[in-house]
């Protein structure tokens, strides 16, 4: 379990269904609101938005960033603590 896993999500933001370009968009969209230090985890089953897109981003951003692949589910959870 990751360090942003075991700290708790501030806020879940719910992006399953959703095709690219949405899930980055709503992901940032939800983190302009939040405070820093604030952890969303988004839920997410675009293998292009959470293998690509989102974490990019979330390194670009410096914020920190970490992805849980549950397979058994068939979706990610995406972990971004805003800097």
């Amino acid at each position: 379990m990751g360090e942003l896993v075991s700290k708790g999500a501030t806020e879940t933001l719910d992006t399953l269904g959703r095709v690219c370009p949405y899930p980055l968009v709503l992901t940032k969209k939800a983190l302009e609101k939040m405070a820093s230090g604030a952890i969303l985890k988004v839920l997410c089953d675009a293998p292009a938005s959470a293998e690509d897109t989102i974490p990019r981003w979330a390194e670009k951003q410096g914020f920190g960033f970490e992805s849980v692949k549950l397979d058994d589910k068939g979706y990610w959870e995406l972990w971004i603590q805003k800097k």
